[in-house]
């Protein structure tokens, strides 16, 4: 299991189209992601419950990766994450 935590830097925050491209990212890798924000476990592999947990810009996340190709996949989160989705 691997970990990282972020602060959402995108002005936008944790929106649909994030959203739908961090899920499409993640749904390549057959280890489990969980996105941590406010005390709730949010699954980083379903659109829905990433928007429904409103996470805003300056909103620190903790991601954590479980399975076969963790690494890789943390590693591909943190990208996508500290770009800012390639909105900024």
């Amino acid at each position: 299991m691997v970990s990282k935590t972020f602060t959402l830097t995108n002005k936008m925050g944790f929106h649909m189209r994030p959203a739908q491209v961090f899920v499409t990212a993640m749904a390549k890798y057959a280890s489990e992601i969980t996105i941590n924000f406010g005390g709730k476990d949010i699954s980083g592999k379903s659109i829905m419950n990433i928007m429904a947990a409103c996470m805003k810009c300056g909103s620190e996340i903790t991601v954590t990766c479980n399975g076969a190709d963790e690494e890789a996949m943390l590693n591909e989160a943190a990208s996508l994450i500290e770009s800012g989705f390639g909105e900024e």
